[in-house]
């Protein structure tokens, strides 16, 4: 027979769905910051997708033990609800206990038992948060539509509000607002459990978690420099761009000039470290207006552009600290705008070490602009005869390939297309990065910028490149125009006396390289005459990295692993080979193969323990398993893809995450809510999948085109914009998973909680998935991918067929 609250659903379970869902899509959000401040960013990619498993876990235990907890679906709600508060904070804390050490994993097997205990503590939330939303789903299946429609609508608004919130908070503050949040629905839904809920919940929030609850890998820079006798940190603040930490060490004082040449005979002033995220050294140089003290950086290799051009107008992309504004100033560039995407770091150097810092964003001729860089460039009609975009990354996460994740549109095609149209005649466009060994990002930025050039229509890009390296740093010139000949000469001057090796400039010979910095073989010199060469091709495939050129389509830049030189690297394991390994592309394929074999588990689990029910036993069970786990992929595929294509259009990560995120899953409940009005007609109608393809096929070709004709309008205009082109795309998206929940509640309730646990570990493995396709083939491919498997799934919709649960008519399963 029914139970007593599933006739109707009262207003309070829906309110506690929309909370938790808040509460849990911030802490997933909230839980990536964390782990990229202790960790890596990959590293904590890798563990929270792992991690969400814990939603197919709590799909599987109601899928087995649905009559029970259905008979107490109160009791176990506010339970779950409060357990998910006090397991966020706790098993938070006790991952950092664990003691996982990711760059040990290859030669410690005890580290591979720590990251599974990181793996079951993380799942520890997320297993309770779930379990009350797939609860819901079940004691109200004929209710799917306003669940569903509560779930991701309080999910878009948490996933928005922790953004939000990390420009007050400090991400462990953020964490006990959002265990008060999960307080709240266990209140909601049953009032009884205030007492112990605000009892336990207290306890968790005020005494569990201390205010300095982030522990650092002893591997990132800031744990490494307050190793050093003297350093201690002065101040920490917080942002969702990071968290930025400034270092003081009267005793030994920062000396930070990456790759300065040898040759110099100057002193580096005092500095204060800051660094992002735990990582990332950047300095504030003292400075009190003189540019003599500031003589050192005209011993860097970027400072190379200011000895060809006389005083130009500068812009500065990344700022930063504001050491490129004081190289800008040493050299007497006429006009500065200075951009940074972070206004805290720009408030750090301007006020709060303003008497130190000489405040290097006020100086003469400097502008300031708060922005991302390549939507600041896009946006603007003003021309430089410099564009410098110095380094932005530390050397080690850098060398150690974790970045490999991160999409990047600061260096694709694409990008440095738009650079050159703002150069003025005769103008350079300047790049540092690191040098690592066997070359890999210097490679890759000139393979892109040479098919910029082409791509610009330029006949020779080799007469209009200059590739210079130090013993720590490489600069790469691109010049909108033929180097001249007096240009050469000074290049050969300024690396001759700073011993400087000039890899390549046009015409160069092959007895000018690799003279100071010597290597086994010029191989920077080989790469770049390579790329230029007619066998450029050739060059790319046979190369043991990848460095065929970013474009904003695979924007993954930092991505150079390629599978075939795997065994090569392991082979040289005993001679110090694998730091050579990229790290990222391996964790990713590592995480979705253990994402599968879990999913699977997770799947074929209850059908083995119900074996002789009717969960086991109901026909029909396989077409509409592959329909919700087509939904899952379906959706992730689109919705991953399109906060990529926005993230260019909003010049800002955090906008596009924050603003496309919340929008697709507020119009996708709008529609769930909409959706009802065919759920009588026992099927997906056609009309849904046609408009999903017809909009995300539109848009493919329609975006770039839009994009680039209103990139100059105000924030505020772009993003009512966005939210105008989402609307109708997540609006359909949102409907047919709430239509095929609905119509599995009608014909076999049995199996609402194995379908729901079903879409949510495919929806995490192909969230992994989804980057995995779009390093290889570009996010136009997965948004392709998507439209096809929402049409699978339209040939998937479950049918009559399905065997009824034993004993019942089917109007009392409809109302189970």
């Amino acid at each position: 027979m029914p139970h007593p609250h599933s006739a109707t659903l009262a207003g309070s379970p829906l309110l506690a769905v929309s909370v938790l869902s808040a509460a849990a899509l911030g802490y997933e959000i909230l839980l990536t910051r964390m782990l990229s401040i202790i960790q890596w960013h990959h590293f904590a990619y890798m563990m929270i997708s792992v991690a969400l498993l814990g939603y197919g876990v709590a799909g599987a235990c109601v899928a087995v033990a649905k009559n029970w907890l259905l008979a107490r679906y109160r009791q176990v709600f506010a339970a779950a609800a409060a357990l998910f508060g006090i397991s966020a904070i706790a098993c938070f804390l006790a991952v950092q206990e664990i003691g996982f050490n990711p760059l040990e994993i290859l030669w410690d097997p005890g580290q591979l038992l720590r990251l599974a205990g990181v793996y079951a503590l993380l799942a520890v939330p997320f297993f309770f948060a779930a379990l009350c939303v797939c609860l819901t789903f079940t004691s109200f299946p004929a209710e799917a539509h306003r669940v569903y429609s509560a779930d991701i609508v309080g999910a878009g608004i948490g996933s928005m509000g922790v953004i939000l919130a990390l420009y007050a908070l400090m991400p462990v503050a953020a964490l006990k607002l959002l265990c008060l949040l999960a307080l709240l629905a266990s209140v909601l839904v049953w009032r009884k459990a205030i007492g112990a809920g605000l009892a336990c919940a207290a306890a968790a929030i005020l005494l569990l978690l201390p205010a300095e609850a982030l522990r650092l890998s002893d591997y990132k820079d800031l744990p490494v420099a307050l190793r050093a006798q003297g350093a201690r940190i002065i101040s920490e603040k917080s942002s969702p761009l990071g968290l930025i930490t400034v270092v003081e060490n009267n005793r030994i004082p920062f000396r930070h000039a990456p790759g300065m040449s040898l040759n110099a005979a100057v002193d580096i002033p005092a500095q204060l470290g800051v660094f992002t995220d735990g990582d990332g050294l950047s300095p504030i140089t003292r400075f009190d207006g003189r540019r003599e003290p500031l003589a050192y950086l005209d011993f860097l290799t970027s400072a190379l552009p200011y000895h060809l051009l006389h005083q130009p107008d500068v812009l500065v992309l990344g700022a930063g600290t504001g050491s490129d504004l004081l190289q800008a100033y040493y050299h007497r560039a006429s006009r500065v705008d200075a951009v940074e995407i972070n206004p805290q770091m720009v408030d750090l150097v301007q006020r709060r070490y303003g008497s130190y810092s000489g405040q290097p964003y006020s100086l003469p001729g400097v502008s300031t602009h708060i922005g991302e860089a390549r939507g600041f460039v896009a946006g603007s009609r003003a021309s430089w005869g410099l564009i410098q975009i110095a380094l932005l990354d530390s050397f080690g996460a850098s060398s150690a390939g974790l970045h490999a994740l991160s999409e990047n549109y600061l260096y694709t095609v694409e990008g440095l297309r738009e650079y050159l149209r703002h150069l003025t005649p005769g103008g350079l466009l300047a790049f540092t990065r690191w040098v690592s060994l066997p070359p890999r990002d210097t490679l890759k930025l000139f393979a892109t910028a040479v098919a910029a050039l082409r791509q610009s229509g330029v006949a020779d890009p080799a007469a209009q490149l200059v590739l210079v390296r130090g013993w720590k740093t490489a600069t790469l010139l691109v010049k909108n125009g033929a180097f001249a000949v007096q240009e050469i000469a000074l290049i050969r001057k300024f690396c001759r006396a700073r011993s400087f090796d000039v890899d390549y400039f046009p015409g160069i010979g092959a007895d000018e390289v690799n003279r100071y910095n010597q290597l086994d073989r010029p191989y920077f010199h080989e790469g770049a005459m390579a790329l230029l060469g007619a066998e450029s091709g050739d060059f790319l495939a046979r190369y043991k990295f990848n460095v065929a050129p970013a474009t904003d389509d695979n924007p993954y830049f930092f991505h150079f692993f390629k599978w075939r030189s795997l065994p090569e690297f392991f082979r040289l394991k005993e001679q110090g080979g694998l730091p050579l390994l990229e790290w990222g592309y391996p964790i990713l394929a590592a995480t979705l193969l253990q994402a599968v074999l879990a999913s699977a588990a997770l799947i074929l689990l209850p059908l083995w323990l119900a074996r002789k029910s009717e969960l086991a036993n109901a026909t029909g069970r396989s077409r509409a398993g592959g329909y919700f786990a087509l939904l899952g992929c379906a959706f992730m595929f689109l919705e991953i893809a399109y906060i990529q294509k926005f993230i260019l259009f909003l010049s800002h990560p955090l906008y596009a995450v924050g603003v496309v995120l919340c929008a697709f899953l507020i119009f996708a409940g709008l529609g769930s809510r909409y959706a009802l009005r065919w759920e009588h007609e026992g099927r997906l109608p056609p009309v849904v999948v046609a408009a999903i393809s017809a909009i995300a096929a539109v848009y493919l070709a329609l975006l770039p085109v839009l994009f680039a004709d209103m990139i100059a309008l105000p924030d505020w205009a772009r993003i009512a914009l966005s939210l105008a082109l989402i609307a109708p795309l997540a609006f359909f998206m949102g409907m047919p998973f709430p239509l095929g929940m609905a119509r599995m509640g009608r014909i076999a309730p049995q199996l609402v909680p194995w379908l729901w646990g079903i879409n949510a570990c495919t929806s995490v493995v192909s969230a992994i998935l989804a980057t995995l396709l779009a390093i290889h083939l570009g996010f136009n491919a997965v948004v392709l991918a998507g439209i096809g498997m929402y049409w699978l799934a339209l040939k998937m919709f479950p049918r009559d067929g399905v065997k009824p649960l034993s004993g019942l008519s089917q109007r009392e399963q409809g109302s189970q």
